[in-house]
């Protein structure tokens, strides 16, 4: 039986899309294999595609750390935390999780930052979120019939996001516009791995390449780099510090609220709606627009469009005109932009350029930002 189909939430798995595309020819796998350290046998890079496809892990433990240098300008605001993560440490820094799997209904992830600890833990149909700074937590009991897909999203990964994860968000773009090839051998946590790599076609796109490094014995991801065009060091790494593929013991996933926790029980819902049923999606059959977000172009090269409230605007949730004021502020700051398309506030970083309009858009892009100005001007 198809790993897909009898264990659908298991994150360490690739998507089976990702996989077939490449390896029916949609990208240019299968021809080269990865010169591997003498004590690796040779794989080619859809013998690898296949290898993270058939993945089946038990269950692990380990450390993730998530480096980021995007180039960004010094902005006012992100300081300070969004969590127990810095803000800025996520754009230009490290972050470090600590995480635990052992099945589909057992995962921890704990976010280790300068202001505190954050737990996620998913124990059965029990999900907890814990966070040392204000001790408070969070409690949703699962309905019976979540299915594989609403499990998967239960429990919150944020950030840093472990290597599978990165990994998944690669591999589920590759297509025609994908080069896929192997180079060389790795050794990541002290464990051997072969380096699987994909890079885009179009040389429109700011990203240069994406490198995962895959486990030679269990054939998950063990890092994940992002390189920007040109660059010699990544603009973005995943990858675990330690790992260790015993599965951890029960207590890890039993969460008891600390003395004086404040906790907040939230109702699940009922019913799952037949789409998050642990369905798959077909490439094409993915939903690329929507009232609030449109998606312009295909592949590296696509630009995200999506809808804000214009400048000046007046705020419909008071609670939210902290965070809002905050944002706006960090918008004006920016350097101001104009073209036919109108006019705005241009984010630019070695990975992804992003457009504020004043009539209330946003364009974001791993491009330059004369394609954001293209994608402004199609209204």
């Amino acid at each position: 039986m198809n790993v897909f189909r009898s264990r659908p939430a298991l994150r360490w798995l690739v998507p089976t899309a990702a996989a077939v595309v490449v390896i029916g020819g949609g990208a240019a796998a299968g021809t080269i294999v990865a010169s591997a350290d003498p004590a690796l046998p040779e794989r080619s890079a859809a013998q690898l595609l296949v290898d993270l496809q058939n993945a089946q892990v038990d269950g692990l433990s380990g450390t993730v750390v998530q480096t980021a240098d995007l180039g960004l300008p010094s902005l006012a605001g992100i300081t300070g935390g969004q969590g127990d993560a810095d803000l800025s440490r996520l754009v230009a820094g490290s972050n470090t999780a600590r995480v635990w799997y052992a099945g589909q209904d057992k995962m921890r992830v704990a976010l280790v930052g300068t202001l505190g600890e954050t737990d996620m833990i998913r124990n059965g149909s029990d999900v907890w979120i814990w966070r040392s700074r204000d001790n408070t937590a969070t409690h949703r009991v699962l309905p019976a019939d979540t299915g594989a897909k609403k499990k998967e999203a239960a429990l919150p990964t944020g950030l840093p996001s472990t290597p599978q994860e990165a990994a998944d968000q690669a591999l589920a773009a590759i297509d025609p516009t994908t080069a896929v090839t192997t180079t060389g051998a790795a050794s990541v946590a002290g464990r051997d791995a072969y380096e699987l790599v994909l890079a885009p076609r179009d040389t429109a796109s700011l990203i240069g390449q994406v490198r995962l490094a895959v486990d030679a014995k269990e054939h998950i991801p063990l890092r994940v780099d992002v390189y920007a065009k040109g660059a010699n060091d990544p603009a973005v790494r995943v990858a675990f510090q330690q790992i260790s593929f015993t599965v951890p013991d029960a207590e890890q996933f039993a969460f008891n609220p600390p003395p004086g926790t404040k906790v907040n029980t939230e109702k699940a819902p009922a019913t799952v709606p037949d789409r998050e049923r642990g369905q798959k999606l077909a490439p094409n059959d993915r939903p690329q627009q929507n009232e609030q977000m449109t998606v312009v172009g295909k592949g590296w090269t696509s630009v995200l469009v999506a809808k804000t409230d214009p400048a000046g605007a007046p705020k419909k949730d008071e609670q939210a005109d902290g965070q809002q004021a905050m944002l706006d502020g960090i918008v004006k700051s920016l350097p101001r932009v104009s073209g036919t398309w109108g006019s705005g506030h241009l984010l630019s970083s070695t990975l992804f350029t992003a457009l504020v309009t004043d009539d209330g858009r946003m364009l974001v892009g791993a491009v330059a930002p004369e394609k954001l100005y293209e994608a402004a001007a199609k209204k």
